[in-house]
């Protein structure tokens, strides 16, 4: 392998025995401990910089289970969010950080496919300058929300403020509740979901509970309404995976509703009664994104030890279709 380039990361991957024959650029791309397009790792392999077994990668070369791959991965110079003028709904703000109720549909910072339109973005237009953060694209993220779940979402201001809010995300001292609407009706009226969520070996553009890969995914929950075909549950996050509320869902067998990659959609449709689907489909045209908001968050304001205990309204979207079950659906006794 060529010389380490300065302030190169050095990555070292086995791939697992039950991982499926594909090829490495296309493995890499999808892999969850990297972050890197598929343009950048053909550029790696072109440079030399990615080995299959202590012998330099062949651009065509398909990863098969055992084999341990070596990336040297450099650097790539900082690309600053722009500022846009995007309107926002900030709930609270001071000196030191924002808490913003984000709508469904809007990305929270620049990634690739969206390096303008955010989250983040907007932030920039508004305040100027936000927390460095570990990149240049991600000023002040704490935490995301995924483009189409709506709700309560934390915004530092400074790095101290960044490292502080961070620190106590890890430790579990930021609470966050969601609200969700999932198809069918769960076992218990309460319970906890301890499952390791990783990428998906079927498709690496989803997550899935895998002990191959994976991390920690831990979500309480409890009922709050049942309807004749849906529960209307609160989750809590002890952890913060990827997809993770839509993930653990969908692996009880209850995706949320409306989710298109969970089985939440045209799926649940497909398998329900018929005289169900009319409904099923009515409310899937008020709602074209997954029934999932986050709407309550508590934490210990970082620099004033103050208690912050934030909440907010479900988007006229997700009260629409609770409108229509309670009138057109019978609720059990």
């Amino acid at each position: 392998m060529p010389d380490k380039p300065d302030n190169s990361v050095a990555v070292t991957i086995e791939v697992a025995e039950e991982e499926l024959p594909q090829r490495l650029d296309r493995f890499l791309a999808s892999h969850p401990d990297l972050d890197l397009t598929r343009s950048r790792v053909q550029r790696l392999i072109a440079e030399g910089l990615v080995e299959v077994n202590g012998q330099p990668a062949l651009k065509k070369y398909s990863v098969r289970p055992g084999d341990e791959l070596s990336l040297t991965i450099p650097p790539l110079p900082p690309r600053e969010a722009v500022a846009e003028e995007i309107p926002l709904d900030v709930i609270f703000e001071d000196d030191h950080l924002i808490v913003v109720n984000k709508p469904s549909g809007l990305v929270t910072h620049p990634g690739v496919g969206n390096r303008t339109g955010t989250l983040v973005n907007a932030l920039m237009f508004r305040y100027g300058s936000l927390a460095t953060g570990s990149t240049a694209d991600r000023p002040g993220v704490v935490h995301r929300l995924d483009k189409n779940t709506s709700g309560l979402l934390i915004v530092a201001r400074t790095d101290e403020v960044l490292l502080k809010l961070q620190r106590q995300l890890q430790e579990r001292e930021i609470k966050r509740q969601y609200l969700a609407l999932v198809c069918g009706h769960v076992k218990d009226d309460s319970g906890t979901i301890d499952a390791p969520i990783g990428r998906s070996l079927r498709d690496r553009k989803k997550m899935a509970v895998t002990d191959i890969n994976s991390r920690e995914a831990v979500t309480e929950y409890r009922l709050i309404n049942r309807f004749t075909s849906y529960d209307l549950i609160e989750a809590s996050l002890q952890t913060g995976r990827t997809h993770q509320i839509r993930v653990h869902f969908a692996y009880l067998g209850h995706p949320v509703l409306g989710d298109p990659d969970y089985g939440g959609r045209e799926k649940w449709v497909r398998g329900m009664f018929a005289p169900e689907r009319p409904l099923a489909r009515n409310i899937l045209d008020t709602l074209p994104r997954q029934a999932l908001h986050a709407y309550q968050l508590s934490f210990e304001h970082p620099m004033t030890g103050v208690k912050v205990a934030l909440r907010s309204d479900l988007p006229d979207d997700f009260q629409n279709v609770l409108d229509i079950l309670r009138t057109e659906q019978q609720e059990p006794d």
